[in-house]
């Protein structure tokens, strides 16, 4: 082995020795003259020989090195240098210096196998320089100390154990092949072989690998040969951070570093030469490392910087041919010994414009500068104008938007009003026919108020259930009801109300109740919209649900499907147009924006006034607070005997907004009624003598208003300053207090028929609680005016609404009292609604129960009351006995604790205490039920012979009730209390009455 290891290197030295001839040769060349003595010295055909041996020796060293290697290398290059000649110390390596760290054979034989596996476990670690005790072993069997390294980062170290695996295989270069443990196997022991990773012992070098000891390199300087070859240097190579530049080692010292002044190398300098000569075989990937170095260097002016040869070779060895991908700059720094200061002038602001084409690089990055200006400026213009183009088309698009819906929604309406107009006229020239012919009724009881009013009031679905009884139509054979529920009805409900309408047939007493029961109970349906579980909380009026309710809606249309059928509705809404269009089928009801110009109170005084008939002093359409104080001035001077004067909101009802104020708490009051007194009534309605009183009561009027206007129900409006603003924003009328201390309002309901008559189907007088504001209930007929004045009244009045197209239901006010001063009863229009009452509906359950009519025009409830005889031989002979019946009504009894009962409940103890309703005797208790969750409001009716019996039984059922219900510590909130309150006035009025009349009977 020693033989051949010697051969290999005098060959190596030969193939060095002559290619270094062959260089000077070609060197020397040059400095040959050419014309010499008139001899021509063919010079080129000298350089073609010279190559032609170049090229024949380098392809046998090629040859050679890969029969050694077994692996394909090339020789470097001959360069053309200079005419300086440098001398190239030969390669002669001293290999006695070398020490032997083979062990020796002898200490393998007769070993014990714990020795033979810790040998060749030592070996391993030999072998694995990344190992804790690497460096250990190596001090220890080679006498090699290498460097500490220190944990960092991952990538850091394995770059730093791949360049200790290349620094330990150069070392073994220096070792003989006689002193390694590869080789020859021995017969009786086993081989100790040194194992190193595949990927730490080889470079790529682009073509294929090539393990480095493999590789015969040139021999070092003269001037490098007393370094010490057995010594490591730790190398750091950079990442894209600054922070993994190596740190300066005092102790580190190159053996192949070379300088590069000024950005440029000098290849003929000593230092560079020994580094190319030392790695020539890798020089291919060195060169452009180096040459982007050098670029680095001139592009930023830097005067000198110390380059380490070794760091240089492992950075184109670790990138791996990617430095053409821009290598980061403190990656290529890192080679330098200096990089410090390198780094600082590179770092540095304005350096790379003083390097070369420092000048093109300023104006390129001013240009560059400028430019990107240029294009910032016009970009954000163009950005602002794009903003300010999507901000106008999509405030034009939001604008257009709702217009086209606005559009739209008129176009629908004004088509659905068409076909109501359209649809209206056939009615009216068919109504004769259809009202004696089978039809079916469509009731709605919708409430269409403003959205404000719906919200605030308590209960709303509740109120527009109040009119169920209207499903008493079907007393007439020839009815059938499709009644449009606001709420799910419980089985409770629905089960009481199949039991009292099929009480109808057995009002004749004949044997066909049960045919007739059967068929009643076949004649209503009872729907609820769907939407009504999709807005439980909107309190949306009744048709607005129904319109959003199109599987209701289609069971509508199915069941009139060829049947002659109209609606009747509530309060006027514009969905009820939109219903009865998708229906088709005419509404029994104005048009909804005349219903909302005449229901309101200046509307209904309007229409009083174009009738002729007698409405209080006062002013409707008040708007202002300026226009109100003087409207009342005017009013309080001309009727200094009115003592209450009453302001009503134009669009509220129920008496929710009514105020009072009183003229006695007026200072001047006592002075204006003397001033009244001493001119008399005739002089006094001259202006000019009322003008004082004017004044003073303008001066007044504000501080009285403030301190003593009250609200009637303080419940909605607590306050006079929330009642006024509310008042001036809706509009509202002023009106007088009939000046008397008994005042009886009555209640009187018409059907303005689409043919031009005009029927009163109800007439009742009111009962006040608490209030006399307010109306809790009604007696049924009226007795309180004549009824011939009566008729006249309200026929002018619906002559009247006709007149203005109102059609359908309408319910007139009034107020009768006798005059103190001639003592003479006068009658007042006060109010107009153009909607179905709750007292109609009542009326229709007592004409259902009774069997009786209704004649308003002689004020008598006439009921039938059949003959019973024992013997009777001519049994056609017998007829009817028609009494009369009074009744009282109530529609809005409220009790927190009835939700504590439910109705069937409610009923057996009703029926415990003896309420309840005679069939035979056509006298009794009806109640209506309203709802089937809260249970808290009801209705009554009670029928006596007489009135005073019948306001007696309602105020005892009251009471009974409140006891049955009513704990001491659990009373609940109700009106049962003033109902009762109201009922005992009545009694006490109805008394007085009948004193009189008893006088004329016994003068008589």
């Amino acid at each position: 082995m020693s033989d051949s290891l010697i051969n290999e290197d005098t060959l190596g030295e030969v193939l060095f020795q002559v290619q270094d001839d062959l260089r000077q040769l070609r060197c020397s060349l040059d400095k040959i003259t050419i014309n010499e003595g008139e001899k021509t010295l063919d010079v080129q055909a000298l350089d073609s020989a010279i190559r032609k041996t170049e090229c024949r020796i380098r392809k046998h060293a090629e040859d050679y090195l890969k029969r050694v290697t077994k692996q394909p290398l090339v020789l470097p290059a001959i360069e053309d240098l200079p005419k300086k000649t440098v001398k190239i110390p030969k390669w002669k390596p001293a290999l006695e210096g070398i020490p032997n760290v083979c062990p020796k054979r002898s200490e393998f034989l007769g070993a014990s196998p714990g020795e033979k596996h810790k040998s060749a476990l030592t070996m391993h670690l030999l072998c694995n320089p990344a190992h804790p005790e690497n460096r250990v072993l190596m001090q220890q069997k080679c006498g090699i100390s290498l460097p500490d390294v220190h944990k960092r980062s991952t990538n850091t170290c394995q770059v730093q154990v791949r360049f200790i695996c290349r620094s330990i295989t150069r070392l073994l270069l220096f070792i003989p092949e006689r002193t390694r443990l590869i080789g020859s196997k021995p017969r009786h022991d086993k081989h100790l072989k040194w194992e190193t990773e595949p990927g730490s012992t080889s470079v790529r070098l682009g073509r294929e690998c090539t393990p480095i000891w493999s590789t015969k390199t040139p021999p070092p300087s003269t001037t490098s040969k007393s370094r010490d070859h057995t010594s490591l240097m730790q190398y750091d190579l950079t990442t894209n951070n600054s922070q993994n530049l190596p740190v300066q080692d005092s102790a580190y010292i190159s053996k192949y570093s070379f300088i590069i002044m000024k950005g440029h190398i000098n290849p003929l300098a000593t230092d560079f030469c020994l580094f190319k000569q030392s790695f020539c075989l890798c020089w291919s990937s060195v060169v452009d490392p180096l040459e982007a170095l050098e670029k680095l260097l001139r592009d930023f002016a830097v005067p000198l910087a110390r380059v380490s040869g070794e760091r240089l070779v492992e950075f184109a060895h670790g990138w791996d041919g990617s430095w053409r991908k821009a290598p980061p700059l403190t990656s290529l720094l890192s080679v330098l010994e200096n990089w410090e200061e390198v780094l600082g002038l590179v770092v540095r602001p304005g350096q790379r414009y003083k390097g070369e084409g420092g000048t093109e690089a300023a104006v390129t990055h001013i240009q560059s500068c400028w430019r990107r200006y240029l294009a910032r400026t016009a970009y954000l213009r163009y950005c602002r104008r794009k903003w300010a183009a999507q901000t106008i088309a999509i405030s034009w698009l939001m604008h257009n938007q709702p217009r086209r819906v606005r559009k739209a929604l008129q176009a629908r309406r004004f088509r659905q009003l068409e076909n109501y107009r359209s649809r209206a006229q056939h009615l009216a020239a068919n109504w004769k026919h259809i009202q004696s012919s089978k039809r079916t009724i469509i009731h709605i009881p919708s409430l269409g108020f403003s959205h404000s009013q719906r919200q605030n009031l308590r209960g709303f679905h509740i109120l527009q259930n109040m009119q169920l009884c209207r499903l008493c139509d079907i007393r007439d054979e020839n009815v059938e009801v499709i009644y449009v529920c606001p709420r799910h009805l419980g089985e409770d409900i629905l089960h009481y109300y199949t039991s009292l309408l099929k009480c109808e047939g057995v009002a004749d007493g004949t044997d066909t109740s049960t045919t007739q029961a059967s068929s009643c109970s076949r004649r209503f349906v009872i729907l609820t919209p769907e939407a009504v579980d999709y807005f439980p909380t909107h309190n949306m009026c009744l048709s607005t649900l129904l319109k959003y309710s199109p599987r209701t809606l289609k069971r509508i249309q199915n069941l009139i499907q060829g049947k002659q059928a109209y609606i009747v509705g509530g309060v006027a809404h514009v969905d009820d147009l939109a219903v009865a269009d998708e229906l088709g089928v005419p509404i029994l009801a104005p048009e909804p924006a005349v219903a909302q110009l005449y229901s309101t109170k200046s509307g209904g005084r309007r229409i009083f006034v174009g009738a002729e008939v007698d409405v209080p002093p006062g002013q409707g359409d008040i708007y202002s607070l300026n226009q109100l104080h003087e409207t009342l001035a005017e009013l309080m001077a001309q009727n200094i005997d009115v003592q209450r004067w009453l302001f009503k909101m134009d669009s509220e009802h129920g008496g929710r907004g009514t105020a009072y104020c009183d003229i006695c708490h007026l200072h001047c009051y006592n002075w204006a009624l003397q001033e009244y007194h001493r001119y008399g009534p005739e002089i006094w309605k001259t202006e000019w003598i009322q003008e004082p009183v004017l004044l003073r009561y303008l001066d007044e009027i504000p501080e009285w208003l403030a301190r003593y206007a009250r609200p009637a129900k303080t419940s909605c409006y607590p306050t006079w300053a929330g009642f006024l603003k509310t008042f001036l924003r809706q509009g509202g009328v002023v009106e007088a207090y009939p000046p008397s201390d008994s005042v009886t309002c009555l209640t009187v309901d018409l059907l303005l028929e689409p043919g031009g008559d005009v029927t009163m189907l109800s007439c009742g007088d009111q009962l006040h609680g608490s209030s006399q504001l307010e109306a809790m209930g009604s007696t049924v007929p009226q007795t309180s005016v004549h009824p011939d004045t009566l008729n006249s009244i309200c026929m002018r009045v619906g002559r009247a609404c006709l007149q203005r197209l109102i059609v359908g239901y309408v319910s007139v006010d009034l107020a009768t009292f006798v005059n103190p001063h001639t003592m003479e009863q006068k009658v007042w229009a006060i109010d107009l609604d153009l909607s179905y009452s709750d007292q109609l509906a009542m009326t229709q359950t007592l004409l259902m129960m009774t069997g009786g009519t209704l004649n308003c025009r002689t004020g008598c409830l006439e009921v039938p009351m059949p003959i019973r005889e024992k013997c009777c031989e001519r049994p056609t002979a017998a007829k009817p006995l028609v009494v009369n019946r009074y009744a009282v009504i109530g529609s809005h009894l409220f009790h927190a604790n009835l939700s504590m009962l439910y109705h069937h409940v409610f009923l057996k103890m009703c029926k415990a205490h003896g309420i309840g309703f005679n069939k035979e005797r056509k006298q009794g208790t009806v109640f209506s039920l309203y709802d089937s969750m809260e249970r808290c409001n009801i209705g009554m009716m009670t029928v006596s012979e007489d009135l005073q019996g019948a306001l007696v039984t309602f105020a005892r059922n009251l009471s009974v009730i409140h006891q049955e219900i009513s704990a001491p510590k659990m009373r609940g909130e109700t009106n049962f209390k003033e109902f009762i309150k109201g009922i005992e006035d009545a009694l006490q009025v109805t008394a007085q009455n009948k004193m009189p009349a008893v006088e004329d009977k016994t003068a008589a």
